[in-house]
């Protein structure tokens, strides 16, 4: 059943091979799939910054598209989700670079854009989430 709604998402999202590959223990869309997801559905995020330090960033997503019901009476949706960044190694950061603004950016980003689709309940992520989750360490 889970995969059935997967393989649905993946086709109504035009999601090509080169979007999505399968991490040790989860399916990772990659930047340029979740681009053309946020596309398609018309999302809108507003970012707000809660802290940004030298090596440490969060970074507040709101994202908003509009939704259908069966009487075409549309409605908006919308949700709320934080992104961060800390540099440092696997044991005392979750980002090996120094531009934690926009690595936060890029996961509040994919976190809202997963969530208002579904993909989340899923079990699917973001390539941005997490160093390990990058397609060259798979």
């Amino acid at each position: 059943m889970k995969t059935e709604k997967i393989k649905e998402k993946y086709n109504h999202y035009g999601l090509t091979p080169e979007d999505v590959f399968k991490h040790q223990h989860y399916i990772i869309i990659t930047r340029s799939g979740i681009d053309k997801i946020q596309a398609i559905e018309k999302i809108e995020i507003d970012y707000e910054v809660i802290k940004c330090e030298k090596d440490f960033c969060v970074v507040k997503a709101h994202a908003k598209k509009d939704k259908s019901d069966t009487s075409n009476y549309k409605m908006e949706v919308s949700i709320q989700t934080f992104g961060s960044a800390l540099k440092g190694g696997f044991k005392d950061g979750n980002c090996n670079t120094w531009y934690v603004m926009e690595m936060a950016e890029k996961r509040a980003m994919s976190r809202a854009v997963l969530k208002l689709t579904g993909f989340y309940e899923l079990g699917v992520f973001g390539e941005d989430e997490a160093e390990d989750f990058k397609k060259s360490n798979n």
